[in-house]
C-alpha cells in the first residue's frame, strides 16, 4: 500500500495538509484527501506533482 503526504504548494513541514494519504480524487476544482482513518480534506485548487515511491503530493491551491 502506498500512503503519501500532502502538501499545499511546497514541500515544507509548514505547508503539510494531511498525512497517510490513502485516496485523492479531483472534482470541480477541488482535490478530496482521504487518509488512513478515513478522514477527509478538501483542497480547491489542483493536483501539482506525485511521487508515489517517495510519499509525496503537492497540491497547488487556487488564488
Amino acid at each position: 500500500m502506498c500512503l503519501s503526504t500532502v502538501y499545499k504548494n511546497r514541500m515544507a513541514p509548514e505547508t503539510v495538509a494531511m498525512k497517510n494519504v490513502m485516496k485523492i480524487d479531483c472534482r470541480d476544482g477541488v482535490v478530496i484527501l482521504t487518509d488512513l482513518m478515513d478522514r477527509t480534506v478538501a483542497i480547491e485548487g489542483q493536483l501539482e506533482s506525485a511521487n508515489l515511491v517517495e510519499g509525496y503530493v503537492i497540491v497547488k491551491e487556487a488564488v
